[in-house]
């Protein structure tokens, strides 16, 4: 210390002290609390593809984490004029017109650059405008250069936040159009609205083709996902008692890959026995029939001509599968490659590992799907019920969409 100083006891003079004083408040500012993000950075990207109707709707969120990795999460946002009744692949509260939504057991874990999907049912007054103010673990995922703010609309439908690269496993929200939800430019884009009575005409006719018995499929206006009519299917034990509705326009030009999606809502519990509930003719083999349907209580792949089931039908094989809920209406997707074998779906937006196909054949999952090497070439699609031994249940399906491109639930 200069002499000078000392002489005066050390003391600072007025400009020494306020100079300390700034950087003493400097230093304890950088001990705070420091945002989460950056300014000009987003905590996430969000993609909500609408299905909506008078009064209702339901939504698909992807939330794609751009930051460090989490074990669990919390999306948060505003519902102005609407009202979450249900959700799943996530745990949604509202208080007033605060909605949280946060991870299960199963899917907390995000990776940076991950994302997770989650969907949710519920029903709006006056509009149903997208949110714009979401925030990830507390941190606004508005900014930054990778997300698109969505634009409020004042209808069911509204425009996602950021718009995925078409894959066979990455599905891309499409326009709400025609009798079906969501599938404007599929082949097949069907919601029934077109069915003036009980009995199937133009787009659908009823199929049965080995044999006819006690099944039988309707127009019904009494239950509906959407819209006000669905297709209802009083599905019988016994193979000669199955029956179909099956797409009247050909589906022989869909691909490379053929992406299909339907809602489902059935009463009884899949059976242990063998059923099948999608059926579609295969150029590639005879044409014999590409099943999705289920055994052992649990969805599976089946194919006509050898039996051979996707997953192999081990407890390890079931055990990577799922249950068709019951009593609630489900989104199914599946995508079948035509070029090479590649096999995916999905239920409610969560892939199905069991029934999943990547051309590398896998113990108890797909070993014995890949006996055969020939891909699968779809020419047709039947919605119905078809037991091989016991198994009656009734079924409804709605807002029914195949196409060559991914197709949004």
């Amino acid at each position: 210390m200069p002499s000078d100083a000392r002489a005066r006891g050390g003391r600072l003079g007025p400009g020494a002290v306020f100079a300390v004083l700034a950087v003493v408040l400097g230093l304890l500012a950088g001990f705070g609390q420091r945002p989460a993000w950056s300014a000009g950075s987003a905590a996430c990207q969000v993609s909500w593809a609408d299905n909506g109707w008078t009064g209702g709707f339901t939504a698909q969120v992807s939330v794609t984490n751009s930051a460090v990795a989490v074990s669990s999460w919390k999306l948060t946002w505003t519902f102005p004029s609407q009202q979450v009744t249900s959700a799943w692949n996530a745990q949604i509260s509202q208080s007033g017109t605060t909605v949280t939504a946060s991870n299960l057991s199963y899917n907390g874990v995000v990776a940076s650059g991950g994302s997770v999907a989650f969907g949710l049912q519920g029903t709006w007054s006056g509009s149903n405008p997208t949110p714009t103010d979401f925030a990830f673990n507390g941190a606004s995922c508005q900014g930054g250069s990778g997300t698109t703010s969505p634009t409020p609309t004042n209808s069911g439908s509204s425009i996602p936040t950021a718009t995925p690269t078409p894959t066979a496993s990455t599905p891309i929200p499409t326009s709400t159009a025609g009798g079906g939800t969501g599938c404007s430019g599929a082949v097949v884009c069907s919601g029934f609205e077109d069915q003036s009575g009980s009995s199937l005409t133009g787009d659908w006719a009823v199929a049965a083709p080995d044999c006819s018995g006690t099944g039988a499929v309707t127009v019904d206006t009494s239950t509906a996902r959407s819209g006000s009519r669905s297709l209802r299917v009083n599905g019988q034990a016994g193979y000669c008692n199955h029956v179909f509705a099956a797409a009247t326009k050909s589906i022989s030009p869909v691909g490379p890959v053929v992406y299909l999606r339907y809602w489902v809502r059935h009463t009884t519990a899949l059976p242990a026995d063998h059923i099948a509930m999608v059926t579609m003719e295969d150029a590639n083999n005879g044409n014999k029939h590409l099943r999705l349907g289920g055994q052992n209580g649990a969805l599976q792949w089946n194919r006509e001509s050898d039996d051979a089931t996707l997953p192999a039908q081990s407890p390890t094989g079931v055990a990577r599968s799922m249950p068709l809920p019951v009593n609630q209406w489900v989104c199914i997707r599946s995508a079948v490659d035509t070029t090479k074998q590649s096999m995916d779906t999905w239920l409610n937006d969560q892939q199905v590992p069991g029934l999943h196909n990547d051309g590398i054949p896998t113990a108890d999952i797909d070993q014995q799907w890949l006996s055969r090497a020939t891909v699968p070439r779809p020419i047709t699609l039947n919605l119905g019920w078809e037991a091989y031994g016991n198994g009656t249940d009734t079924l409804w399906y709605d807002d029914v969409a195949l196409g060559s491109s991914p197709i949004a639930c």
